[in-house]
């Protein structure tokens, strides 16, 4: 599985901002699509995630403010994000959960800039 992440980028306190991944290659085993985000000197945390049959869950950082759905295609999830803070600086990631070990598999990272 490859993971094609884009969006990101700088946007001012208050603004939105969506991201998008696209997956390829054996999407058939695919059992839930993500983000995840890591701010300088944190760990990597997730952020929403959604699984092949469409449950959803948001970290409680974000709840109200991000949400999480398919595109077109059911290989691709976007990630719309509200209301954005300076605490929303990280770098984003877009993670799948393969197979039946649910293994994890990352795309590149996305820089979102929240400033003014």
């Amino acid at each position: 599985v490859q993971l094609q992440a884009s969006g990101g980028g700088l946007v001012q306190p208050g603004g939105s901002l969506r991201l998008s991944c696209a997956a390829s290659g054996s999407i058939s085993s695919i059992n839930a699509m993500g983000w995840y985000r890591q701010a300088p000197g944190k760990e990597r945390d997730m952020v929403a995630s959604m699984t092949s049959g469409g449950r959803v869950n948001y970290a409680d950082s974000v709840k109200g403010r991000v949400t999480i759905s398919r595109a077109n295609a059911k290989n691709t999830v976007e990630l719309n994000m509200y209301n954005l803070t300076p605490e929303d600086n990280a770098i984003y990631y877009c993670n799948a959960k393969v197979g039946r070990t649910w293994n994890s598999y990352w795309g590149q990272g996305t820089q979102v800039t929240v400033s003014s």
